[in-house]
């Protein structure tokens, strides 16, 4: 077969200029520590004194059953906590949760005066073992099934979360663009684990450049978009505690940024898919032209791309699925509720994502049928 020697160079020197661009925004954007510590320091999370032991429950009380009326004990925990027992009030959501004897909650222990005994309230039921096995199956089931890709995976999805937290979060909180941030720190992402889990390959290679093309496309329309629906970036109430505690973030740029962050894995899972079609398809087709090539890809992209809009759209009507009851409930025009905050990021986010995710099918396949080997035009006929 004839190889596209030119393209695959190409590609490789495009990529090599992403990278040390990569490095660059890396250095220059990477958070000052001293300022993120300095930032911490002033944000006090409780009172001077208060603490959070865990307690075990003793016994839990149902929750009180009718409305305006509070029964003596109703919706309270009795918790063994310091060697006593206290009883806890809680909202009426945990007293229904299914929390029994045995279970273990945490608990805020408030000093009181000089002769006061402390006081105590529930802050949160402790849900370490059970996330501990569901993390564990997890891991399991991808070990035994995936095998090394799998493990692979894992390390990606661990270096991943690293970005995030030492880099990408503590850069936004000293005032980092939130666009830059999250290209930057997309691109770091996209390198090692792409690399990392399918291995140095043209394929890989090709998946990497629709990826990147596919986040700076999500990138620019996420900012048009964003701009154009004058969106705040300001949804709920974790958006005014950071402008209370760090003062002087652009909103925007965080929702940005985010937008870049949500697309990144549905754009991984299309690029790297059409990327071993093409590879699949060349090796089943040697004979094949590379137009016949991009078509078979295409054609596979197409079905692709349908059932990754689905997951996008299900994922957002899951997560969001409380806040859509109770916009229903408002009975309010649906013209109107597309004007509301919160619709009208998750459509901006959504739509831009997905924006992205569509373009990335061409592109990609466009881009591993160059870099294929070009066809045999004596192909050996199939045996048997």
């Amino acid at each position: 077969m004839t190889v596209a020697r030119r393209p695959r160079l190409v590609l490789l020197g495009v990529l090599a200029l992403v990278a040390v661009a990569t490095v660059v925004g890396l250095v220059a954007l990477w958070p000052d520590r001293a300022e993120v510590d300095r930032i911490a320091d002033q944000v006090s999370f409780a009172a001077p004194g208060v603490t959070f032991p865990v307690g075990t429950v003793v016994e839990a009380q149902p929750a009180c059953t009718e409305p305006g009326r509070l029964e003596e004990g109703c919706g309270n925990l009795v918790v063994r906590v310091d060697g006593a027992e206290t009883s806890v009030s809680v909202p009426p959501d945990v007293s229904e949760s299914g929390l029994e004897q045995g279970d273990r909650v945490k608990l805020m222990r408030t000093p009181g005066g000089d002769s006061a005994d402390a006081a105590y309230s529930y802050f949160g039921t402790v849900r370490t073992a059970p996330l501990v096995v569901l993390t564990l199956v997890f891991v399991g089931l991808v070990l035994l099934v995936a095998r090394l890709r799998g493990l692979l995976a894992l390390i990606g999805l661990a270096f991943s979360g690293l970005v995030i937290w030492r880099f990408m979060l503590p850069a936004l909180l000293t005032g980092g663009s939130g666009l830059a941030v999250g290209l930057v720190g997309s691109a770091v992402i996209m390198f090692v684990v792409l690399y990392t889990t399918h291995g140095l390959s043209l394929r890989t290679s090709a998946a990497l450049a629709g990826t990147l093309a596919g986040v700076l496309v999500t990138a620019g329309l996420g900012v048009v978009a964003t701009s154009a629906a004058r969106v705040t970036g300001v949804v709920d109430e974790s958006g005014g505690i950071l402008s209370t505690l760090t003062g002087g973030l652009d909103f925007q740029g965080l929702f940005a940024c985010a937008i870049v962050v949500a697309g990144l894995g549905v754009l991984n899972d299309v690029t790297i898919t059409q990327a071993s079609s093409a590879w699949e398809i060349r090796a089943a087709s040697p004979g094949m032209s590379r137009a016949g090539v991009f078509a078979s890809g295409m054609r596979i992209g197409r079905d692709h791309i349908a059932s990754t809009i689905y997951t996008i759209v299900f994922a957002y009507a899951g997560t969001a699925l409380t806040l859509l009851m109770v916009l229903q409930l408002y009975g309010l025009p649906v013209a109107q509720l597309l004007t509301t905050e919160e619709i009208t990021q998750e459509l901006v986010r959504t739509l831009a994502s997905s924006i992205g995710l569509v373009l990335a099918v061409p592109i990609t396949t466009g881009i591993a049928v160059l870099v294929i080997p070009g066809r045999d035009r004596h192909p050996e006929p199939l045996s048997g």
